[in-house]
């Protein structure tokens, strides 16, 4: 995204963290390995070497899930966003949160530096989180759209749904239909920071050990 001399604090933040966002959800992709290694290719973000996706499917998916959230971000009304493992059943059995916090009264000049410089901390400890996650399903995917035993998805978790009437941004995303887990899941914090006017959680989620095995 473009950077607007005229945005608002808000809007400034939002594209920051949408951009955050988008390396993020890249990084935790190629991670958990369910794609071939040429699926991705090496970057440099914020004086960081990251994994951008090469192929094209990936990337966009990515790119426009993420996007299609910086209006609401802005807003205030993305609570989190969630990349979410399944098995071959349907079940989540991982998923990394984002939890965001856009302060709305926040009224003064976003120093852009000062916010990336925080948010890289999360690219650093992420790879450290490796041996934090489930094993997943040992099938491998050759190509974006075919997944034999695992898959994956973006979803976002709103405080207040967006009106579709008053927003084609909105008709972007529809109600989930994910399997929820019936206890309580176990939570391991990955990284977390707070500087106005952003606030940014990363943590990991798995079934509860009483948990009803699919």
């Amino acid at each position: 995204m473009d950077r607007k001399d005229n945005q608002s604090p808000q809007g400034e933040t939002a594209r920051i963290l949408v951009e955050f966002l988008e390396v993020a959800i890249t990084s935790i992709v190629f991670l958990k390995g369910i794609y071939p290694p040429g699926a991705f290719e090496r970057r440099k973000y914020m004086n960081l070497v990251v994994h951008s996706a090469r192929h094209p499917e990936l990337r966009d998916y990515i790119h426009s899930a993420v996007s299609g959230l910086h209006p609401f971000i802005q807003k205030g009304l993305v609570e989190r966003v969630a990349v979410i493992f399944f098995n071959s059943d349907s079940i989540p059995v991982e998923r990394f949160i984002f939890k965001l916090t856009v302060n709305q009264s926040y009224g003064s000049r976003v120093e852009e530096a000062d916010l990336e410089f925080s948010l890289r901390s999360f690219f650093i400890k992420l790879p450290f989180s490796e041996s934090l996650t489930r094993v997943l399903p040992q099938a491998r995917c050759v190509s974006f759209s075919f997944i034999t035993d695992c898959r994956w998805e973006i979803t976002a978790y709103f405080r207040s749904l967006p009106q579709t009437s008053t927003s084609k941004d909105a008709e972007l995303w529809i109600p989930t239909d994910i399997q929820q887990w019936q206890q309580p899941p176990l939570i391991t914090p990955i990284k977390s920071m707070s500087s106005e006017p952003l606030s940014v959680q990363l943590y990991l989620e798995h079934p509860g050990l009483s948990e009803p095995k699919a």
